[in-house]
């Protein structure tokens, strides 16, 4: 990277804003426009919707700017060349290319940065526009508007985090915290999204604690998953179900899970082993086993419960849960092809959706079950 170019520069932020907004704007009118003689709730059920359907767009092509190795594609944040987009930096990126061809920065690469990063301002003006028009309707709302409110707290944390992702080049634990928290946003949209539209499922207790159990261990798989995407360790491993020709073959858990260190470093300093490598990629593939079996158990159960909604809900995490099982095969046999790769980041986040879904559903069915009387007066 050119020592010339600040690592963070904030002067684009402005214009990059009301870019933002502008891309925004068409995107309210036609929710507002589609929902004009609905109720504030409906309203902003839309909305929320809409945000819900461009975050899980910006989940997967996150994992798109990973894959084609576009995190860095430009090297300062917000802007790129302390431009607002790809053309006003296209010296910059031009000298960058020419000096290494195979490098991080090139004009596709910038453009697929720079269009994850419009995306991601995009969701956040929509964010923004949900919390204060429930901050302004909050006695009419089914839903709190500290909700909204902490939900654009997230967004500002997920905003930092891509910063660090380019500042730290790509620094492991931060693009999986990343990650990890794109998938929080999505989870929070869709409590807001099922509690605007007011559709309870009856469920016992034990559904939902095993609803909230199984969404625990999706986590932590996608968490492992995420790692090993991280830390280009999907083909450590060749061939299924063996590992380069072993059943159990020689794994340094203790370099592979370090978390504090740079992208293809030990922890003291040196290059990545091989067997470290190894080790993330069979944690994630061992856990899958354990997380798999859970899901599909789970679905079973919700299959077998009686209950028409629940049921839907069973066959679409077993249906996942096993396309999940396919790409991720596929990503090894098949030599991590992109397709496979952005199938599976993408099914990860349905599941996510799909279990966030149910427990807000079962969640508000339950509350509703709670006598007025014994209800607490700030509900």
């Amino acid at each position: 990277m050119d020592a010339a170019v600040p690592v963070v520069d904030l002067g684009p932020l402005a214009r990059l804003a009301l870019l933002a907004v502008l891309l925004a704007m068409p995107l309210l009118a036609w929710v507002w426009l589609r929902r004009r003689h609905a109720d504030t709730p409906a309203r902003l059920a839309a909305l929320t919707a809409l945000t819900l359907f461009l975050t899980f767009d910006l989940i997967v092509f996150g994992s798109f700017t990973r894959l084609t190795d576009s995190g860095l594609g430009c090297p300062d944040w917000p802007g790129c060349y302390g431009e607002a987009s790809p053309i006003g930096a296209r010296d910059d990126i031009q000298a960058a290319q020419t000096a290494l061809p195979s490098g991080p920065v090139t004009f596709t690469k910038a453009w697929i940065e720079m269009i994850h990063r419009y995306l991601a301002m995009t969701v956040g003006v929509l964010i923004v526009v949900i919390a204060a028009v429930s901050w302004r309707e909050r006695h009419r709302l089914p839903v709190s508007p500290w909700w909204p409110t902490a939900t654009l707290v997230w967004v500002v944390v997920q905003g930092l985090f891509g910063k660090y992702t380019v500042t730290l080049k790509l620094y492991p634990a931060i693009v999986t915290l990343h990650l990890l928290g794109g998938l929080l946003l999505l989870a929070m949209l869709a409590f807001q999204h099922e509690a605007y539209r007011r559709r309870p499922i009856t469920a016992t207790p034990g559904v939902r604690r095993a609803a909230v159990a199984a969404m625990a261990l999706l986590v932590a798989q996608i968490a492992l998953g995420g790692w090993v995407s991280t830390n280009y360790a999907v083909l450590a491993c060749t061939g299924f179900p063996a590992c380069n020709g072993q059943w159990w073959p020689s794994m340094d858990f203790a370099a592979g899970f370090t978390l504090l260190r740079e992208l293809g470093r030990s922890g003291s300093g040196g290059w990545i082993s091989q067997e470290a490598l190894v080790a993330i990629h069979m944690a994630h593939r061992l856990m899958a086993v354990v997380v798999v079996a859970a899901l599909l158990g789970y679905a079973l159960r919700l299959v077998r419960s009686g209950n028409v909604a629940l049921a839907r809900f069973g066959v679409g995490i077993s249906a996942l849960a096993v396309a999940q099982v396919a790409s991720g095969l596929s990503n090894v046999v098949l030599g991590w092809p992109i397709a496979a790769a952005l199938a599976h980041s993408a099914g990860a986040a349905l599941l996510v959706l799909l279990l966030a879904s149910l427990i807000a559903r079962s969640r508000e069915s339950a509350a509703r079950a709670v006598p007025a009387a014994v209800r607490p007066a700030a509900a």
